[in-house]
C-alpha cells in the first residue's frame, strides 16, 4: 500500500494464510472494517459489513467460520473499502484499516496483524452517477469503475499465489468502546443486527436492444443470453425487473478485449425535461438517467462483475462499446440484499386490490430497511426519524422483530449534541438538525415501549428523552408556545409550505410544532410515570398541560370550527388539525366531527402528503372515525394505476419512487380496520376496535411478544360476529360502536 493515505478512495485486498491440524467444530472470529469489508474463507463468503454506526459506536460483526475450514492449508481473505470523499452521507469514516480477531486463544492465529499481506487494487476509481442527476439530491455513493486488465483475479481464492505481496501495514490495536483508553477513534461494540438477507433474483425480461445489426429473437432475457456483440459495436439494452428492488447486479463477460460495459441503474424512466416519469410500464419516448458502474473488459472468459455496494434499481440498461474483439455477454442477474424480515402478519378482506396495497407497501418496506431504516434506497439511504418512526410501525406489525427499530434509536439518540436535539437522521457524516424530527424520535421510543416488551432499554434512552425535551423547553415562550427555532423546521412536503416547513408567526408558534411537542410531552410524561422519575413524570404532565390550554386558544376558530396554522388564523392545514386530535386538544364529538370534515377537505385546507396522511388517518381512528379509513386510499389507487411497484415519496411528479413512509396502509389495515392495538407497555394489554368501512368481512392476525393476535369479523345485517384469539397471558378489550366486551387469553368468541 506504498504512497496509499489511508483517508482517501481506496479498494485494498487483505490475505492471510494459516494451517490447521483438523477442522475445528467451531471457530468464531470477529471482524469490522472501515468503510466497509466483505470477508471470505477459502473463497466462499462469510460475512459483509460493517453494520452502519457512528465512530462512537463502530460495530463489528461476529461469525462462526468453521464449516469453511478444512484441515492444512487456509486462506482468509478481505476486500476492504474507504470511499473517501465519494462516500455516501450516511456512511461515518476515520480511515481505512481492517480489524479481525479470534474469540479464543485457539481461535486468534488468524488475528490481523504483521502476518497478514495485503495491496491496493488500481483496478478501481470512483464512478459517479450520470450528470443529469445533479438535478437531484443524490448522496448514495460511488458506482464503480473497474478495469479488469488491472484487477487481481482469483485474490479471494485459496490457490491465489500471493508471494509479490507486502506486508500489511500494521495499525493500532481496535478496542471495545468502554475501554479505560482508546488507541484509537473506532470505539467498537458488536452489532446488535442480523446479517443482510442474500438471495438470487433473476432479471428475465429486455424492453429494447439498440444495436446494429439488430438481433432478432424475443424479449426473453433468457434466449439473448448469453449474447455476442461484435467487434467496432455500440449496443444498449435495456432490460426490465418488472419491480423495484435492492439488490447486487452480478455481469458476466468473455473476451472483448478493451470494451466497456456501462451498466445504468435507474426506478424509472423520464419524460423529456426529467419533471415526471409517467406511468412507470411504459418506456417508449422516454430518457434513462442514473446512478452507474463501468466495466471495462480484459478479454478473459467468465469475468464476474459485481459492485462493492448494492444498487437499487427496476430498469437496468448495459450500454455497451465494443473496439477489436468482440465481446460475449455470458450472464446478467442480481442478488437481492435487505433486512431479513419475516412477514407474519396476515390480511383476508376478499378484496384483490387491498392486497396489492399490501404487497407494494411491504416491498418497500422492505427495500427501505437494511442495515438502517432509509428514507429511500436510490437517492440517500439515510435513517431520518420522521420516516423512522412510521417505518418502524410497520416493521413491529408486519413481522414483530424489533432489532432494527431498537438500532435506529439508539443511532439517533448517539446523534445529539449538548443543546439536546438529535440528528435529523443518523448515521450522517454531516450535521442536519430538524428539531421537529427529535420530537418523533420520543414518539418512536413510546412505540417501542408500546409493542416490545424491553423495558430496560427504554429507560436507558430516557436521559435523551429528557435531553431533547431541554432543548424545546429552553425555546418556550411564557404563554408555552415555542418561539422561533434553528435550523430546519420541517413538517410535511406541501406545494403551500416552502421546504416543507408550516407557516408561524412572528414571534415563531407555530400550530404544527407546538402539538408535536405536545405529542412528546404526553408521551415522555407516559414513559417517566412507568420506567423514570415520577417527578419528572409530573413535571412533563404539567407542561404539556400548559401548552394543550396554549394550543387551544391561540389555535382553534370557533367560528369555522376548525384549528389554524397560526395565532392570526389566516393559514389553516390538515396536518394542525390531525395532530390537535392526536394530542388530545378536541375530543369527543368535537373531534369526531373536526376530523370528519378535516379528512374530507379537497382543497381548502393544505393537504397532508403521503408521509403526513399516516398522522391523518391515526388521528381518525383515535377520534372514531376509523370507517372512513377505505376511502382515504385514492392516492395509493392512483400510484397503482401508474405502475409504480413501491410508494414514492409524493404524489407525482416525485424523485423518489420508494419512501417506505408511505407504507402506513400495511399498519392501518391492521390497527383501523381489524382494529388491533397495544393497551399497555409491552403489548401487555390488548384493545380491538375495528372500523369494517363498507366491508362486511375482514380477518387477519399480527405478531405479538408472546405469540400471534389473530382477528376474525363478519357483518350481517347490522350484527357483528368476531372471533378474536389472544397468546396465554393476555387479556384485553374488544370494542365496537360503543360496546366493549372483555377478552381473555386464548379464542373469544362475540356476537355485537
Amino acid at each position: 500500500m506504498a504512497g496509499a493515505s489511508p483517508f482517501d478512495y481506496g479498494v485494498y485486498h487483505f490475505r492471510r494464510t494459516v494451517e490447521l491440524a483438523a477442522a475445528p467444530s467451531s471457530f468464531l472470529i470477529h471482524v469490522t472494517a472501515d468503510n466497509r469489508y466483505k470477508l471470505y474463507i477459502n473463497g466462499d463468503m462469510v460475512s459483509l459489513g460493517p453494520a452502519r454506526g457512528d465512530l462512537y459506536h463502530w460495530r463489528y460483526e461476529s461469525v462462526d467460520i468453521a464449516r469453511h475450514l478444512k484441515p492444512g492449508k487456509n486462506v482468509i481473505a478481505a476486500v476492504v473499502w474507504n470511499f473517501g470523499a465519494h462516500a455516501p452521507v450516511a456512511q461515518i469514516t476515520n480511515q481505512a484499516g481492517l480489524l479481525v480477531q479470534g474469540d479464543s486463544a485457539a481461535e486468534r492465529v488468524v488475528d490481523t496483524g504483521k502476518q497478514w499481506k495485503a495491496i491496493r487494487d488500481e483496478a478501481f476509481e470512483a464512478a459517479p452517477p450520470d450528470p443529469e442527476m445533479s438535478r437531484f439530491y443524490y448522496v448514495a455513493g460511488p458506482g464503480d469503475r473497474v478495469d479488469a486488465n488491472r484487477y487481481p483475479w482469483g485474490w479471494e481464492q485459496a490457490e491465489f499465489d500471493d508471494s509479490g505481496w507486502p506486508a500489511a501495514a500494521v495499525g493500532s490495536a481496535g478496542a471495545p468502546r468502554d475501554s479505560q483508553d482508546g488507541p484509537n477513534r473506532w470505539m467498537l461494540v458488536p452489532s446488535s443486527i442480523p446479517p443482510m438477507e442474500l438471495k438470487p433474483q433473476p432479471i428475465t425480461e429486455i424492453r429494447r436492444v439498440v444495436t446494429n445489426p439488430a438481433p432478432a429473437g424475443s424479449n426473453s432475457a433468457l434466449s439473448f443470453l448469453p449474447h455476442t456483440f461484435l467487434p467496432h459495436t455500440r449496443a444498449t439494452v435495456l432490460f426490465d425487473q418488472r419491480f423495484l428492488t435492492t439488490a447486487y447486479p452480478q455481469l458476466t463477460v468473455s473476451g472483448g478485449k478493451g470494451a466497456k460495459i456501462e451498466i445504468g441503474y435507474a426506478e424509472a424512466l423520464w419524460l423529456p425535461g426529467f419533471q415526471d416519469k409517467g406511468n412507470r410500464n411504459e418506456i417508449a419516448g422516454k430518457d434513462f438517467i442514473g446512478a452507474r458502474d463501468i466495466f471495462i473488459a480484459d478479454g478473459g472468459r467468465e469475468r464476474r462483475f459485481e459492485p462493492l455496494w448494492w444498487r437499487t434499481w427496476r430498469y437496468l440498461r448495459l450500454s455497451i462499446e465494443t473496439h477489436d474483439e468482440g465481446l460475449v455477454i455470458d450472464d446478467l442477474r442480481g442478488v437481492y440484499t435487505g433486512y431479513p424480515f419475516e412477514r407474519k402478519a396476515r390480511f383476508d378482506a376478499g378484496s384483490h386490490e387491498l392486497e396489492k396495497i399490501l404487497e407494494v407497501g411491504w416491498r418497500t418496506a422492505r427495500l427501505c430497511a437494511h442495515e438502517t431504516y432509509m428514507d429511500c434506497p436510490y437517492y440517500e439511504q439515510l435513517q431520518y426519524a420522521g420516516d423512522t418512526r412510521v417505518q418502524s410501525l410497520v416493521s413491529l406489525y408486519m413481522t414483530g422483530d424489533g432489532r432494527l427499530v431498537r438500532n435506529a434509536i439508539e443511532l439517533l439518540d448517539s446523534s445529539r449534541t449538548a443543546e439536546g436535539a438529535t440528528y435529523s437522521r443518523a448515521p450522517s457524516r454531516l450535521q442536519q438538525y430538524i428539531p421537529p424530527f427529535s420530537l418523533w424520535w420520543i414518539g418512536m421510543l413510546h412505540d417501542y415501549w408500546m409493542y416490545q416488551n424491553d423495558p430496560a432499554f427504554v429507560a436507558r434512552m430516557l436521559p435523551g428523552v429528557r435531553a431533547v425535551l431541554s432543548f424545546f423547553a429552553a425555546r418556550q415562550r411564557p404563554n408555552a408556545s415555542l418561539g422561533r427555532l434553528p435550523w430546519w423546521n420541517f413538517v410535511d412536503w406541501t406545494k403551500e409550505w416552502a421546504s416543507g416547513v408550516p407557516p408561524a408567526s412572528g414571534d415563531g408558534s407555530s400550530a404544527p410544532v407546538d402539538l408535536q411537542l405536545l405529542l412528546a410531552y404526553q408521551w415522555a410524561a407516559e414513559m417517566e410515570a412507568g420506567l423514570g422519575s415520577q417527578a419528572l413524570a409530573s413535571e412533563d404532565r404539567q407542561a404539556a398541560g400548559r401548552l394543550h390550554d396554549a394550543a387551544r386558544e391561540l389555535y382553534w376558530d370557533a367560528g369555522r370550527k376548525l384549528f389554524a396554522d397560526t395565532p392570526d388564523k389566516r393559514a389553516f392545514s390538515q396536518q394542525a388539525n390531525a395532530l390537535a386530535v392526536l394530542a388530545g386538544v378536541t375530543e369527543g364529538a368535537e373531534a369526531k366531527d373536526l376530523i370528519e370534515r378535516v379528512s374530507a377537505d379537497n382543497g381548502a385546507l393544505v393537504q397532508c402528503s403521503i408521509y403526513f396522511r399516516h398522522y391523518l388517518h391515526s388521528a381518525m381512528n383515535k377520534a372514531g372515525a376509523g370507517d372512513r379509513y377505505l376511502d382515504m386510499l385514492g392516492i395509493w389507487r392512483t400510484m397503482l394505476d401508474r405502475g409504480l411497484t413501491t410508494w414514492a415519496e409524493t404524489a407525482d411528479p416525485t424523485r423518489s419512487d420508494c419512501h417506505a413512509w408511505g407504507a402506513s396502509p400495511n399498519y392501518e389495515l391492521f390497527r383501523t380496520v381489524l382494529g388491533i392495538d397495544s393497551a399497555a407497555p409491552g403489548f401487555r394489554r390488548v384493545m380491538v376496535r375495528p372500523y369494517l368501512g363498507k366491508l362486511t368481512h375482514a380477518s387477519g392476525a399480527i405478531p405479538h411478544p408472546r405469540g400471534e393476535i389473530a382477528v376474525s369479523l363478519t357483518l350481517d345485517g347490522g350484527k357483528l360476529e368476531a372471533v378474536v384469539t389472544l397468546p396465554a397471558g393476555v387479556e384485553g378489550k374488544f370494542e365496537w360502536h360503543g360496546q366493549t366486551r372483555d377478552l381473555r387469553s386464548g379464542e373469544n368468541h362475540l356476537t355485537l
